[in-house]
């Protein structure tokens, strides 16, 4: 081991405490990450039990909760600033545990979609606030890079999880039990705030961008519901083409209301930020390409393979595994290489591995199934992990909870990616059904859209090179009071 590396391994330690922090912040993550993956794996059973008229109808399990979390992370980020981190992140704790018990108390298909509802709200308060809890535990440096990108691997490593383990619940017990684990592990995560560091630091002004929340809350909701329902719906349709309008003109609405608002709810020069805008971008394209192949990759083990719904979710350990390796490792990785070459590294090495998967075959492959969505996941996992460091660095300590919303908001709008490859997909699959048998044109479809997502990761590979660090900003008095110096 050189004398470089020992220096890393010391200044990237973490001492008892933080890893009492991070170990409550990653369960948040993994419970959050969990949800979203196990309920989609029950929604046929869901469907029987609850008697959901259409498969339509029986979506708004998935949905309901995906909505108001996308929706209500820029204006929940905002209010951590303001009322408190801690305060908030508990609240959310609590209130997820609440609606979980609520959802496998259910007897009916309304009362499980308001549940949903709830518990997407609660995840909107509790993920901004977990990335800024962790900024302001940890030290901008390697340890807050470690932290992340544990954090990121758990992330992962919930979705994967949730996959194979909604599998494992729904076939031994029923599906009640997958909002039961969920409920279970919001206690755990609530006994353990107590580990959390108290608020300290500059508090934002205690004033709400009232104007600017409903606008960004309403023009968020209506973009993700597009996304969602296009497809089933049509994308040409009244209600997509509606709510795709109204997305436009309310977030147009919102930069300009920013504009004159004293107190945003985002302000303008965050946004404008290089780290900001160009990582958000890389995130976008990593978690859009990265989510669709997952979803492609479903249907090929499915559809093509014939695998069920447990090895389907089996299938999934590689990525997993992978991704919880490339979190461990980001630390060094981006200490070596620097936060821009790291999101370069992880795009190129995520869309290699998306890319391979047109080698795909109709039966048998699975060696190369697992080892290219391995290079997926952990080229995804340091793009994930790099692109939220460099959100979060360089900042006030005010502004951490409007961050972390920010950082968070990728893995929702990246639904636009999903969407793109599934229409490309069926686009190639329609065109060879008329020459060919349903299997081999659906795996043709599956072919063109992952070589797709893996082309968009290495285009995207160049992006971070737009990227330059930000001094520290000045607190908000601080320029008020040097603006008025200069002024007189």
């Amino acid at each position: 081991m050189t004398n470089d590396s020992i220096r890393l391994a010391r200044s990237s330690a973490l001492d008892r405490r933080e890893w009492l922090t991070l170990v409550t912040l990653c369960g948040a993550t993994f419970m959050t990450g969990l949800d979203y993956s196990v309920v989609t794996v029950a929604l046929p059973e869901i469907g029987r039990d609850l008697g959901f008229a259409t498969t339509g109808s029986l979506q708004w399990v998935a949905t309901a909760s995906l909505l108001p979390t996308a929706s209500l992370l820029p204006l929940f980020g905002r209010v951590s600033d303001i009322v408190g981190r801690r305060r908030l992140f508990a609240l959310g704790v609590v209130l997820f545990g609440g609606f979980s018990l609520a959802a496998a108390l259910a007897s009916a298909p309304a009362p499980l979609i308001v549940a949903r509802a709830g518990q997407g709200a609660s995840a909107a308060m509790i993920t901004p606030t977990a990335v800024a809890l962790l900024t302001a535990a940890f030290p901008e440096g390697p340890r807050r890079t470690r932290a992340l990108g544990v954090n990121g691997a758990v992330l992962s490593l919930g979705f994967v999880l949730g996959t194979l383990g909604g599998g494992v619940i729904t076939s031994g017990l029923n599906w009640r039990w997958t909002m039961l684990l969920l409920a279970a592990i919001s206690g755990l995560v609530l006994l353990s705030t107590t580990t959390l560091p108290r608020d300290t630091g500059t508090r934002a002004t205690a004033r709400l961008d009232v104007p600017g929340a409903v606008l960004a809350s309403v023009g968020l909701f209506a973009l993700v519901y597009a996304i969602s329902t296009g497809a089933d719906a049509g994308w040409a349709s009244a209600p997509t083409l509606g709510s795709l309008s109204l997305a436009v003109l309310c977030l147009s609405a919102f930069l300009l209301v920013e504009r004159r608002h004293p107190v945003p709810l985002i302000p303008l020069d965050l946004l404008n930020r290089p780290t900001v805008k160009w990582g958000g971008l890389v995130g976008f394209v990593t978690l859009g390409m990265c989510g669709g192949t997952t979803v492609l990759l479903s249907l090929y083990m499915q559809d093509v393979l014939g695998y069920p719904a447990l090895a389907t979710g089996a299938g999934f350990l590689a990525e997993g595994i992978a991704a919880l390796v490339a979190g461990l490792l980001a630390v060094r990785l981006i200490t070596a290489l620097g936060r821009a070459r790291a999101m370069s590294l992880g795009l190129a090495v995520q869309g290699l591995g998306t890319g391979a998967m047109i080698l795909l075959p109709v039966e048998g492959g699975l060696p190369l199934l697992l080892t290219t969505s391995g290079a997926m996941g952990f080229g995804h996992v340091l793009t994930v992990v790099s692109f939220i460091t460099a959100m979060t660095s360089g900042l006030r300590d005010d502004e951490q909870g409007a961050a972390g919303g920010l950082s968070q908001l990728p893995q929702f709008l990246g639904g636009i990616g999903t969407a793109g490859l599934a229409a490309i997909a069926t686009a190639r699959t329609g065109a060879l059904s008329p020459t060919t048998d349903k299997v081999n044109a659906t795996l043709g479809g599956l072919h063109a859209a992952t070589l797709a997502a893996g082309l968009i990761c290495l285009a995207a590979s160049a992006l971070p090179l737009l990227l330059r660090s930000a001094p520290l900003r000045p607190a908000a008095g601080t320029s008020r009071s040097r603006r008025q110096r200069t002024s007189s």
